[in-house]
């Protein structure tokens, strides 16, 4: 017999197993997931999930779907809720102080309560990656925020309204177009693929069985 918890989903208790995820546990106890599922595997950032275990008052939040279920777990998943993301032609901004100053202006109110950091689900310093774009610094945002899932967590903690997810991905664009160096190699397969390079290749993996295709993914060639 699997070892069983006690949790409590949006205030109602379900008895799961110890071994499921957040998510898996809600299917089990008869939830349909038909939105905030994404890809179930902690990258769409979809599932952002807040909860408490009984006798600890620190709120935590994760992922649902990456996040065991514990004994006492308290759970209320994120409804969407809108980050205002700017619109901008990235071919007629530059990678200057003031275009962050324009486009972001709240992030120039942060009071450095850290909240943003202690909320990421990827454990990102989003505070600091925020003090990196206030002062321009987009290259350094644009590595400390690189492993950002948009799930909007740190924005649904933060007393300033920041957009912290539109904020990074600001600066990963301006850091793409202008100032990391340009992939000579990255330039030439975009053109070959343009150039319908790959279309026979591609027919033929598309005709593949699955467990052949993972076969060759695992026993790729990694370029150096």
């Amino acid at each position: 017999m699997e070892n069983m918890v006690n949790v409590f989903i949006m205030g109602k208790k379900y008895e799961v197993p110890s071994s499921l995820t957040i998510m898996t546990a809600m299917e089990y106890a008869g939830y349909k997931l038909v939105r905030g599922c994404g890809c179930r595997n902690g990258f769409c950032g979809a599932c952002a999930t807040i909860y408490r275990v009984k006798g600890d008052n620190q709120l935590h939040a994760c992922l649902a779907c990456q996040t065991q279920v514990v004994e006492g777990m308290y759970i209320a998943t994120l409804p969407f809720f809108p980050l205002e993301k700017k619109v901008f032609d990235v071919e007629k901004i530059r990678p200057e102080e003031q275009i962050m100053m324009q486009l972001y202006p709240e992030i120039y109110k942060c009071i450095g309560c850290n909240a943003c950091t202690k909320a990421c689900t990827q454990e990102l310093n989003v505070m600091q990656y925020i003090a990196y774009a206030q002062r321009g610094e987009y290259e350094i945002a644009a590595e400390e925020s690189f492993d950002c899932v948009m799930c909007g967590v740190c924005s649904s903690r933060c007393p300033a309204g920041i957009t912290h997810p539109h904020v990074a991905l600001l600066a990963r664009r301006l850091t793409g177009k202008y100032l990391a160096p340009e992939s000579a190699h990255l330039t030439d397969r975009v053109q070959e693929i343009k150039d319908g390079t790959f279309e026979e290749l591609m027919q033929k993996l598309m005709g593949k069985p699955v467990e052949e295709l993972k076969e060759l993914y695992n026993n790729r060639e990694i370029e150096k």
